[in-house]
């Protein structure tokens, strides 16, 4: 009973609903095959950038069913961006960006970050019939406002 005790989730009942955001980022590098194959559309599975931003929004709506202590929030807004490479450079790195809004008692930091670790493994699994050399890397906040301790820029 006492590990039981140990695991709860945070106590927010108390705090102010405020206005809350937060971005994070993600880099997910590709092969050149991977990458002409996404900036033609030629993939099988369709349109990896469109099932991706999708996938993403969708892991926003779902953080708290996917991190066991989240709390389930109100969100405002869900925004993700993916910047592709161009195909004449040698840079094969898709970076995947999020923003997320809510007005609650606790931040949104946990479902932007979701948020582009779900976009970058959908961008993974709809190219992995090409190569398994696809790395998800440099998942990471860029900046969280509101709540209790403040802004947090990265």
């Amino acid at each position: 009973m006492d590990k039981i005790k140990s695991i709860k989730m945070s106590d927010i009942s108390k705090k102010k609903i405020s206005h809350r955001s937060a971005s994070a980022i993600c880099e997910v590098e590709v092969t050149e095959e991977i990458l002409i194959k996404i900036l033609n559309n030629e993939l099988p599975k369709g349109d990896v950038i469109t099932t991706a931003k999708i996938a993403g929004i969708l892991a926003v709506k779902k953080t708290d069913e996917l991190i066991p202590l989240c709390h389930s929030i109100p969100i405002s807004n869900a925004m993700i961006d993916i910047i592709l490479p161009d195909e004449n450079t040698n840079n094969l790195t898709i970076v995947i960006k999020s923003f997320v809004e809510s007005d609650a008692q606790t931040g949104v930091e946990m479902e932007a970050l979701a948020a582009v670790t779900v976009a970058g493994l959908t961008i993974y699994d709809m190219t992995k019939s090409y190569s398994h050399s696809i790395n998800l890397k440099n998942i990471r906040l860029l900046e969280k406002k509101g709540g209790k301790s403040g802004d947090f820029i990265a």
